[in-house]
């Protein structure tokens, strides 16, 4: 196959692929060959049909699949071997589709292809980056602390009120002079938490309250007239909310708190299972080591962000071949408005790529299996740590990895994800950095 490019300027061009028949025939025959094997027909025994009717009923579909499968290992070959930096996949020209597929001829494919544009990026101590590094503070690790202990805990009893209590009790519902409306609510069984009042005005006459004192309040105010909330709260329906948003008489017949479990040993070897915490110095100080690892991590892609926005100025403005690049995004978007309200974000996206490219290979960062798998552990680790979980059973982990690994896009995305930590660690080390010591609450505020 003879295989040629044709570059309309230094980012458009048009790929021929002129196809002979030595190039195909072997592969149709063969293809021929399979597809009679299972072929079932009228009047023959499966895989008895004669190879003559299967080229004549189906010689013309076979040879059109065998030809799409040769272009495809072919053209991108040719791209491969000429490094060739092509955007996007070759897009057939119009005069494709009027090609007469039949054996034995000589076929002219044409594409249009998108070249990428030169981008030269260097960096050396002389590119000045920001670097926010994370301080782990003790509340941060307190907190963490408690959100173990309180998984570990229980409601309790208790004879007075304080913030983040349930109370339960009557209500019944009261005139201004503060008497029982006659044919008003009542309402049995009743559960409040106070804290969660949109009124703090509301919020406060629950302060100090104990058991079997009767407090006035307005739960209409209290739930800043919310239907549901009061329909649920006096067992009404939501129709009759609105005939109801006077006063109340709340009897209190029980108050429970949620007092969090022990910090003890037993604590300490459910969330690190081993033995080797043996105290609450110990817990919190390996807490803390999590904590601080995982937010070094955070630093490097906030660190690879800042780096982004820094080389996309220093680079300026580059051209792309728009046209070809739309064409490309049409063949796989909904319609034409999909495509221009996403095209610049696409542009950004190319534009990133084409310079972390060029970073990869100046630093020679090489991603291995290992470092795809250690990427899925990383990833599920952090997902399991959004709901405050730290040290998960290598059961769930592995469970997860196989999970990931079996989706060519997740693969695809953890690849990618491995080569920008590599790169990170690699950068800092080039760049001079300007290093900023910041706490978790304001590297979480960052925007």
């Amino acid at each position: 196959m003879n295989i040629t490019l044709q570059t309309t300027d230094k980012l458009n061009g048009v790929v021929t692929a002129v196809v002979e028949p030595a190039d195909y025939q072997e592969n149709v025959k063969k293809a021929i060959k399979e597809f009679r094997k299972n072929a079932d027909m009228p009047g023959f025994r499966k895989g008895m049909v004669p190879e003559g009717l299967i080229r004549k009923k189906y010689g013309t579909s076979i040879l059109a699949e065998e030809m799409n499968k040769l272009l495809q290992s072919k053209l991108y070959e040719y791209i491969r071997e000429n490094k060739i930096n092509m955007l996007g996949e070759l897009m057939p020209t119009e005069g494709n589709d009027k090609i007469e597929l039949v054996d034995g001829n000589t076929f002219t494919f044409t594409f249009d292809i998108a070249i990428a544009p030169e981008i030269k990026v260097e960096l050396s101590a002389k590119d000045k980056l920001p670097y926010f590094q994370v301080e782990v503070e003790d509340k941060v690790v307190d907190a963490q602390v408690q959100m173990y202990r309180q998984r570990g805990g229980n409601y309790e009893k208790v004879d007075s009120y304080e913030d983040n209590d349930m109370v339960k009790g009557a209500v019944v519902e009261v005139d201004k002079k503060g008497n029982p409306v006659e044919g008003g609510v009542t309402a049995e069984g009743v559960v409040m938490l106070p804290k969660y009042f949109k009124n703090d005005k509301q919020k406060k006459l629950f302060e100090k309250a104990k058991t079997n004192d009767v407090i006035t309040f307005n739960p209409a105010e209290a739930y800043d007239n919310s239907e549901a909330e009061l329909a649920s709260l006096l067992k009404i329906e939501k129709e009759q909310v609105a005939e109801h948003k006077g006063d109340f008489q709340f009897t209190i017949s029980e108050i429970t708190r949620y007092v969090p479990g022990p910090l003890n040993q037993e604590l300490f070897d459910q969330v690190f299972p081993g033995g080797e915490v043996k105290s609450a110095e110990d817990f919190s100080a390996k807490i803390k080591s999590q904590l601080q690892e995982q937010y070094d991590k955070d630093a490097d892609y906030r660190f690879l962000g800042d780096l982004r926005n820094y080389l996309f100025e220093k680079v300026g403005e580059v051209e792309f071949p728009d046209e070809k690049i739309k064409k490309i995004m049409k063949a796989n978007a909904k319609n034409e408005e999909e495509v221009e309200a996403n095209y610049q974000k696409n542009i950004e996206s190319l534009k990133w790529h084409l310079i972390k490219e060029q970073l990869v290979e100046q630093n020679q960062i090489k991603v291995e299996d290992t470092d795809v798998i250690d990427m899925a552990r990383e990833v599920t680790k952090m997902q399991f740590a959004q709901y405050g979980l730290i040290n998960i059973p290598e059961e769930y982990i592995n469970n997860s990895v196989n999970e990931m690994l079996k989706k060519r896009e997740t693969v695809d995305n953890l690849i990618d994800r491995s080569i920008e930590m590599k790169l990170a660690k690699a950068l800092k080390e080039i760049v001079k950095l300007n290093v900023k010591k910041v706490s978790v609450e304001e590297f979480n505020k960052m925007p």
